[in-house]
């Protein structure tokens, strides 16, 4: 299976141009919703696995079918799985039978699993633990196993839990980062019961944990609070050493946290070797440091059956992975302790890993190189990852050189917020900035920067004296940038702000925006709801969200509250999301309940291009919803041509927002205007059968999910339930089922439920006539699991709803898939994998 592919149009043809030289022009399997993916290169062809009719396929006659029966060798390749991501050059290694056996004993043989209970995986198959560790020793074993989608468990860390003992899970996987999740889910869960009754977790042996270095008191508090709320044993977290190349973890420690707190480390020890394997620490002239001098840090290297013999069709990087008596170099330092126990001092290759996910330095620097920040030197950042003190997981460092005067200290603010957009973009991270003279980036002999020295020298606090000079002149920037408040109006709201934000008083005054800050819509909500209850000094009793999402800072929000024009606003359906970038704006129409909270969790991430959302009417006093489709078309269509004149233009809508863009789109295109990128968030182009099913009960309900107010399956069976209901008494009647902190956090009340729900049911009833017509030069249509009640099934959605948008492109439609389900694609646990998706289809429109 390939790794996933890159968004950025370059780093994926080159990944696909690498795997037909690597894997010698191999055969490509795909689906029709990924062969836009393949465009840009010439070299695979993919196969749809649609096009295939395996009920009719035989054996060639020619073919002696007793060889397919024949018995491999131990020695003979049972799969290929590759290394790395998609944005570097990434290598195959060969699996054998007999490695894969040894693997799975070993592991077994190590931590037994009891009869009766079940592994459980979140990690796919292409990656070497799914495969391994979880899927093939479950078979091995016989035991049943949970294969549970990653996006279900990281947004929900309750259900993670509720899975292991549903499923008498015994054994499971998760890397550090999410331990560090699952943790503060526990702490934050004041109405937890003690002891075991509450949840039964005591059929769980182990988690095993890999892929970054764990955080002893992450371990011990997460163990203690997993033994004494729900019963699971004291030693159930595993940290492990493993590869790829090793068939996943093969070195554990079966001690944690009892011995690593005995040691007295910072971070866990790695364990011991299972069956299969051996490891040796050597020094830099190969010499074996293991004995007699415990503690001694050098090179990890590892032999033994359970290790690969060498890299497919690389023959250059097989030999300089192994030393001349044939063990594999991992790339690691450490050292070995007294009690035999492996101890990780750091990677000697440069990959960052963060929150459990692989990237790229290289790639980051030149991302920096290629945005042209102002007062960053070209070819001058250095990117790596570190454990800052205090923390649970790695974070990004960037540290550059700068092209501005020391002393200038607004060149050195701005320089440091565009570095930080670049990065928040790519890993979903703010991280630590550190601008340093030319002179203190150490490089190597070819005038190259040093990552490895550098990163040494930070992590050894050599740069100490710079960090808190520029932590300083930060301080000081933002002090005489600041802008005192100038009324009691002013006063009140900034403490609102800053409480309702939990931003540091000095980071945050009365000009500073809220979408600088990149507030999510939950935290917009908990802004509203401290204005409502908080602010005493005008008469406001229930602020309109509008109104925040238009005077976005503290100034502009007290002048608009203080103006007698508040109450009497001309309906402008444009709010601005995101004014900054170069980029050609992008223009998103609300979904079918009328609203635009929901794009703020993305627009943080589009920081290149101006964001644009078009909002229903309807929803602020003296608002009439729209009558028709075709006003609303009109309307937003002289909404963007007065904001945005000229192309080219990018629209996108979020579900009924879909279909909007397409009309707009079309009357662009009409009247001559270039129309570069139509973007449908998981809508066919078919809605009529849809748009009739909405009646007043299923409005109510749609919106409560939309909300998290209810469960899908709960919006269900209330809709069930509340039958016999009459429309006039159902908000009462839902209001008593919905989940209460939620309805809090919304600061929703009966009344403003109900007019929000009669704006979506108008929508819907304007379009139970619409169908589509004629076409538009292209559309980009990004899927994921459907609404139950629509499609059985995401391959069903595609098929038969989705690929009708080939129809009304003359160029054809393009897919891409996305995590999550039809109500939660934009949230926050899904949004950052949407908005690389999103831009790499944006790239590859050409804007």
């Amino acid at each position: 299976m390939s790794t996933a592919f890159s968004s950025e149009t370059g780093q994926r043809i080159a990944h696909l141009n690498h795997l037909y030289e690597m894997l010698l022009m191999p055969e490509c399997l795909t689906t029709e919703a990924l062969l836009p993916d393949f465009q840009g290169q010439d070299q695979i062809i993919p196969c749809c696995v649609e096009s295939l009719d395996f009920a009719q396929q035989a054996l060639p006659v020619s073919m002696d079918t007793t060889e397919l029966r024949a018995q491999p060798n131990t020695s003979d390749t049972a799969v290929l799985m590759l290394t790395s991501g998609s944005t570097g050059r990434c290598k195959a290694v060969p699996l054998s039978h007999g490695q894969i056996l040894a693997a799975i004993s070993g592991k077994a043989w190590l931590m037994p699993v009891p009869k009766g209970s079940s592994f459980m995986s979140w990690t796919g198959l292409d990656h070497v633990a799914g495969l391994v560790e979880i899927h093939l020793q479950a078979i091995y074993t016989r035991r049943d196993q949970v294969l549970v989608q990653a996006t279900d468990v990281l947004m929900d860390p309750a259900h993670f839990l509720n899975l292991i003992k549903r499923h008498n899970v015994a054994s499971t996987f998760a890397p550090n980062f999410f331990l560090a999740r699952l943790l503060a889910f526990i702490q934050q869960k004041d109405n937890c019961k003690t002891g075991h009754g509450y949840l039964d977790l005591s059929c769980l042996r182990q988690i095993t944990s890999g892929g970054e270095a764990n955080v002893t008191k992450t371990c011990d508090e997460l163990s203690q609070l997993l033994y004494e709320k729900y019963g699971a044993p004291l030693d159930v977290i595993v940290p492990g050493f493993g590869m790829t190349e090793t068939c996943a973890g093969a070195i554990f420690n079966n001690a944690c946290p009892h011995y690593d707190v005995k040691q007295g480390l910072q971070f866990t020890s790695l364990g011991v070797c299972m069956p299969g394997i051996l490891m040796r620490i050597t020094g830099e002239g190969g010499e074996d440091c293991l004995a007699p001098s415990f503690g001694v840090v050098g090179d990890l290297e590892v032999s033994g059956e359970v290790v690969f013999a060498g890299y497919f069709n690389n023959t250059l990087d097989t030999k300089l992975s192994f030393t001349d008596d044939g063990w594999f170099k991992t790339g690691d330092r450490a050292f070995i302790d007294q009690n035999g126990c492996l101890v990780l001092q750091g990677r000697s290759k440069d990959l960052l890993i963060v929150n459990g996910v692989k990237y790229s330095p290289s790639d980051i620097e030149r991302a920096l190189d290629e945005a042209q920040i102002s007062g960053l030197a070209p070819s001058s950042s250095c990117c790596f990852s570190s454990f800052l003190s205090g923390g649970n997981t790695e974070q990004v460092v960037i540290i550059y050189s700068p092209t501005y005067d020391s002393e200038d200290i607004t060149s050195r603010a701005q320089t440091a917020a565009e570095i930080a957009k670049v990065s928040l973009m790519l890993t979903g991270c703010r991280p630590q900035i550190l601008p340093l003279p030319s002179s203190l980036l150490q490089k190597s002999s070819l005038g190259k920067l040093s990552r490895a020295m550098i990163k040494s020298t930070f992590e050894q606090r050599g740069y100490e004296i710079h960090e808190k000079d520029n932590m300083d002149k930060l301080v000081l920037h933002r002090t005489n940038k600041r802008r005192e408040p100038q009324s009691t109006l002013e006063y009140q709201l900034l403490s609102i702000f800053i409480d309702a934000l939990d931003v540091a008083p000095d980071e945050f005054d009365v000009q500073t925006s809220i979408l600088d800050l990149g507030i999510s819509s939950i935290e917009l909500i908990k802004l509203k709801r401290k204005i409502d209850t908080k602010l005493t000094c005008v008469n406001i009793k229930d602020i309109p969200l509008i109104d925040l999402m238009t005077n976005t800072t503290v100034h502009a929000l007290a002048e608009y509250l203080e103006g007698p024009e508040q109450h009497v606003k001309a309906y402008n359906p444009v709010v601005k999301l995101q004014s900054h970038g170069h980029k050609t704006p992008l223009w998103l129409a609300h979904p079918g309940v009328g609203e635009v909270m929901v794009f703020m969790n993305l627009c943080k991430y589009l920081t290149d291009r101006p964001v644009y959302a078009l909002r229903a009417s309807g929803f602020n006093e003296g608002e009439s919803p729209s009558e028709s489709i075709e006003e609303i078309i009109s309307l937003y269509h002289e909404a963007i041509k007065t904001q945005q004149p000229h192309g080219p233009y990018a629209l996108a809508g979020y579900s009924y927002g879909g279909m909007l863009a397409f009309e707009i789109g079309k009357v662009l295109e009409a009247n001559g205007d270039q129309v570069k990128f139509i973007g449908s968030f998981n809508l066919p182009p078919h809605i009529r059968t849809r748009m009739s099913q909405v009646n007043w009960k299923m409005s109510v309900l749609d919106l409560c999910h939309f909300l998290q107010l209810v469960s899908e399956d709960r919006a269900a069976e209330l809709a069930h339930e509340l039958a016999d209901v009459p429309d006039e008494r159902l908000i009462s009647e839902v209001m008593v089922h919905v989940n209460s902190d939620r309805l809090a956090e919304l600061a929703l009340s009966s009344t403003a439920l109900t007019r929000w729900a009669r704006i979506g049911l108008n929508l819907h009833r304007i379009a139970v006539t619409y169908e589509p017509s004629s076409s538009v030069a292209s559309m980009d249509v990004f899927f994921c699991d459907p609404i139950t009640v629509v499609a059985p099934s995401k391959a069903v959605w595609l098929e038969e709803f989705l690929l009708k948008w080939n129809d009304f492109t003359r160029a054809g439609a393009r897919f891409h898939e996305v995590q999550g389900t039809h109500y939660t694609m934009l949230s926050p646990d899904n949004v950052f994998s949407f908005q690389k998706v999103l831009r790499g289809a944006l790239e590859a429109r050409g804007i």
